[in-house]
């Protein structure tokens, strides 16, 4: 302090805190040699509170009115000191103001994720981050706790200390809430209203209070959400044979306006349909039911491939080749294979079509 300042201020009977800040929690007001005049005026505005501090020890509270100091007004500080040459001695004291209106620009968030058990997902990670408003409710606690001897203690000193404390007391919050994640989205007015009110029986051993909580987003890790994005989208999607169906009448106009990809669109097309039609299929209920066998399946009948006029055909079973004998189709001498047999072969060197070229007839009768 100048010289300037220390005369003027054997002059001033005013002890007042103008506040020109936004983020002052408490402001002590300057004094030289810390002297404040017998008779002198406190103001305390609406959302302050004074507390003299007398050689270290709190002495009076003050709330918001104007206060001629006089030992009537100051009992406990007269019986501090004694007083013993008439009261006409200048008080040797701090005076602190305490901002106790609500600090509603303070922020909070999760520096790591928080692992709680979710009813429908199980184990999850979760951040969240928000804001919180702080108010002063214990003006000496306050400043027996924290602000100490600070000229002028501001948010910035303590929210992070707070904010740490905020963050142990989410996690056990979220996990004894007993709700899915997918419901705290629309309870975070509820769960933020009871956080405000656990913090602010935690915090009153240091003199502040959390009057308003407010939890702006609980998120979950990028491939989760991810997750849930195509789970959402098969919601959205209903029925997936429509959909697919829909998608096929799409592409088939896309291919039309591009004629040098139909033949790629429609591969595409038959493509997508059969994957489209399985997937329906599959998530149809009793799908799985009705795709199971009411019975064992047929016995696997031999496949012949036949070479007539050098064109293949078939495959034909085996019951199948009566009916190619009689129209000419198989002869002894037509090219045959099937499955296992090394090349074409023709007909009469298979043992197992020798009966459709021997003849057939009654046995010849017993002799006589």
């Amino acid at each position: 302090m100048g010289l300037f300042d220390m005369i003027r201020g054997e002059f001033i009977d005013i002890i007042e805190w103008l506040d020109d800040s936004r983020d002052t929690i408490a402001w002590r007001f300057p004094r030289h040699d810390n002297e404040i005049k017998m008779g002198a005026k406190l103001i305390v505005r609406e959302g302050q509170l004074a507390v003299f501090v007398n050689e270290g020890r709190i002495a009076d509270v003050f709330a918001p009115g104007t206060y001629t100091l006089t030992t009537q007004n100051l009992p406990v500080l007269s019986t501090l000191q004694g007083w013993k040459y008439g009261f006409n001695s200048p008080f040797k004291a701090e005076v602190y103001f305490f901002n106790t209106r609500q600090f509603t620009d303070l922020k909070w968030g999760t520096q790591n994720p928080i692992i709680v058990r979710d009813p429908e997902f199980g184990m999850v990670r979760l951040r969240a981050f928000g804001g919180f408003a702080l108010r002063v409710v214990d003006p000496p606690l306050l400043l027996q706790e924290l602000v100490g001897t600070d000229p002028q203690f501001r948010t910035e000193e303590v929210a992070e200390h707070l904010r740490q404390r905020i963050v142990s007391h989410l996690a056990p919050a979220l996990a004894n809430s007993g709700m899915s994640v997918l419901d705290m989205a629309a309870n975070q007015q509820a769960l933020g209203d009871r956080l405000a009110q656990a913090l602010s029986a935690e915090f009153a051993s240091i003199g502040v209070a959390i009057p308003r909580f407010i939890i702006e987003n609980i998120s979950l890790p990028p491939e989760v959400e991810a997750a849930l994005d195509k789970r959402a989208q098969m919601g959205i999607v209903g029925n997936l044979d429509q959909y697919t169906k829909f998608q096929a009448a799409t592409a088939m106009e896309r291919a039309a306006d591009n004629p040098d990809g139909a033949m790629g669109s429609g591969m595409g097309i038959g493509m997508g349909m059969a994957m489209g039609q399985q997937m329906a299929a599959a998530f149809q209920p009793g799908a799985q039911q009705s795709a199971a066998p009411a019975g064992p399946p047929p016995l696997p009948q031999e496949q012949w491939y036949l070479a007539v006029n050098g064109q293949q055909q078939g495959p034909f079973p085996t019951a199948a080749l009566h009916s190619h004998v009689a129209n000419g189709t198989l002869t002894p001498d037509t090219l045959v294979w099937k499955n296992g047999m090394a090349q074409w072969t023709p007909a009469r060197q298979v043992p197992e079509l020798a009966p459709f070229f021997t003849p057939q007839g009654p046995p010849p009768l017993p002799p006589q």
